[in-house]
């Protein structure tokens, strides 16, 4: 199985080490970001600092002239990224033989909300989530199509990675984030994620919603998970909180969204870039979903992209409905695991996590992510891809 590892370009800029060491873990490519969210990252390895602190989502390279006179543009990089800093990384990885593709966060973006709070999801209740800015607003739909294809299309990379592409709703790792004190499960998850902006009342209303009384019919819905009450069935608790006819016609606003703006994106990068070009979707096979990994259906985004990068934390299972789609034997099915013990991840169980995923239809691997992994883990890396 063909095997990358994400990478940010703090991790090489100012690193001379650094691509000969990733690319001696036995990689054949690097996703490198393009366009990220804020964090604040370990660097274990860097001769010059060990935090890395992304004060706002940002590119990582000079944007273009395409933003000129536009209310919605991106936000180049504070010192922790100066200049073309995703460039001379590419460079340096490409140097040891490495295929570089870029890694693009799309719709999650805290000081877009912060500085337009107008672009926001805005939850039942009238809360603004400005990590998650609203897909079904025009504005918004035009801004995300455009990063995608000028962050996507660096010079030099053989494809790109988009992640974020659909709704966010609350799950999000919020700056010391304080909001698992109730488990809401995934109706209450999806409830939640209900965008209430100007544009999402009309387009409930084009389902037959009448935004207000849905609005209200959703507070109701969350009271009994607000006291507690455990829910884990999934789209039926949906349809069990708010009925099967408004539940669906919600579904039916937020899907037609997502999907159009998914085409959109990858439509506008294919334009963009050379021929073979590879894109890719980071993707969860549940439209409802909602977060990093976008919900879509797995059919449908098949036909659009080249394939998906698939959340595999808990195991390769997401992998399934991906696989089960047959009409696309060139597809990519990448599964995506984590390598970073600290944070979970699962570095010596790697060879036969990758077994397992070949099992279910994968055909690629991302690990994530050798600039956050410790020495130990990087070496249970080298060693079970050495194995393949």
């Amino acid at each position: 199985m063909k095997a990358s590892t994400f990478v940010y370009p703090w991790d090489v800029v100012g690193d001379p080490g650094a691509p000969a060491r990733i690319a001696d873990l036995g990689v054949e490519q690097v996703t490198l970001a393009a366009a990220y969210h804020s964090t604040r990252a370990l660097t274990p390895r860097h001769p010059r600092h060990r935090i890395v602190t992304a004060e706002h989502a940002a590119v990582l390279y000079p944007p273009d002239g395409r933003w000129e006179g536009r209310a919605l543009r991106p936000w180049p990089a504070g010192d922790w990224a100066p200049g073309d800093a995703y460039g001379e990384a590419a460079e340096a990885l490409a140097g040891t033989g490495l295929e570089v593709h870029t890694w693009v966060v799309l719709a999650h973006n805290s000081r877009l909300g912060a500085e337009r709070p107008d672009t926001s999801v805005v939850n039942a209740y009238g809360d603004r989530y400005p990590w998650a800015p609203c897909i079904a607003q025009p504005a918004t739909r035009a801004y995300l199509v455009d990063l995608a294809a000028e962050a996507a299309v660096r010079p030099g990379a053989a494809g790109a990675e988009l992640e974020s592409l659909g709704w966010y709703g609350l799950q999000h790792l919020h700056a010391h984030d304080k909001t698992g004190g109730v488990s809401l499960g995934d109706a209450g998850h999806y409830l939640m994620a209900l965008c209430f902006c100007p544009d999402c009342r009309a387009g409930y209303g084009e389902h037959g919603l009448d935004a207000d009384a849905l609005a209200a019919a959703v507070r109701e819905a969350l009271e009994p998970l607000w006291r507690g009450a455990a829910d884990d069935q999934g789209w039926t608790g949906v349809e069990k909180l708010l009925g099967k006819e408004t539940a669906a016609a919600t579904r039916a606003w937020r899907d037609e969204r997502a999907r159009t703006l998914q085409e959109a994106a990858v439509a506008a990068v294919r334009a963009a870039a050379p021929a073979g070009f590879q894109v890719l979707l980071h993707a969860d096979p549940v439209t409802y979903h909602v977060g990093a990994n976008a919900g879509v259906d797995p059919a449908h985004i098949l036909s659009v992209a080249d394939g998906v990068v698939v959340p595999c934390a808990d195991g390769p299972g997401l992998l399934t409905p991906f696989a089960a789609q047959g009409g696309r034997a060139d597809a990519v099915l990448a599964a995506n695991l984590g390598v970073v013990s600290g944070m979970g991840g699962r570095p010596r169980t790697l060879s036969a996590d990758m077994a397992r995923a070949r099992e279910l239809g994968g055909t690629e691997v991302r690990l994530y992510h050798a600039g956050l992994a410790s020495d130990a883990d990087l070496k249970a890396v080298r060693e079970a891809l050495a194995a393949r």
